[in-house]
């Protein structure tokens, strides 16, 4: 297990991860509350008031809904409306608030229209999960969001299709990324911040291979 609590903690999908960008904030913030705690719901944020999203808003990725390999939730409450737009055939926008992950150590969340044209309104989060320990952002931001393998988050997502608001699968336009579906459902099975849960053979198998690419693409330390 202590590999697979690793490989969650390193691991940054093919330019998914963040680099501070400071948009222009919009009137007073709206506080949001942890993914753990089921808010009330509401139907949209309203457009002049910007989300205060903070290290507290992360948790389990399990304890989100499961959409086709990937996790989704509502960070205002709007879980339905988000789940709609991820299981749309044909696509569509995701509501204000919404949290998209596809492994623990990171995530894109949804701001108010008027956050930042280039990303969709999207932000992207690079997270420290450790086991016993609350999550931490290791960074944030949209256009200039560069991750640990030197990938900009950005460049990513910008060639899904724009039906699918950002939003990468296999047939949504994107470049293929060196995660198959079953190294991804070990990597969601092993956030240190959840239950434990038993890994299928081939799922052990794919987290020691992936381990294998992380070495190998992990650029050297300065001075090295």
């Amino acid at each position: 297990m202590r590999l697979a609590f690793a490989i969650s903690a390193i691991l940054a999908l093919a330019a998914c991860a963040a680099a501070p960008t400071e948009p222009a904030a919009p009137a007073a913030p709206l506080s949001v509350a942890p993914m753990s705690v089921a808010p009330p719901a509401v139907a949209e944020a309203p457009k002049s008031v910007a989300l205060e999203i903070t290290e507290a808003n992360f948790g389990c990725i399990r304890d989100m809904k499961a959409v086709r390999g990937f996790y989704v939730g509502n960070l205002l409450g709007n879980v339905d409306a988000t789940v709609a737009a991820a299981s749309a055939g044909e696509g569509g926008t995701y509501p204000v608030g919404s949290v998209v992950q596809l492994v623990p150590g990171e995530a894109m969340v949804k701001h108010p229209a008027g956050y930042d044209a280039a990303t969709n309104d999207w932000e992207f989060f690079e997270l420290d999960v450790k086991p016993g320990q609350p999550t931490k952002i290791r960074v944030r931001g949209t256009s200039q969001v560069v991750n640990q393998f030197g990938g900009n988050c950005l460049s990513c997502h910008a060639p899904a299709a724009a039906k699918w608001d950002m939003i990468c699968e296999q047939t949504h336009g994107c470049l293929p990324i060196p995660v198959t579906p079953t190294m991804a459902r070990a990597i969601q099975k092993t956030d240190p911040r959840c239950a434990p849960t038993a890994l299928a053979d081939d799922e052990k198998a794919a987290l020691a291979q992936l381990a294998a690419f992380l070495g190998a693409a992990r650029p050297p330390a300065a001075g090295q």
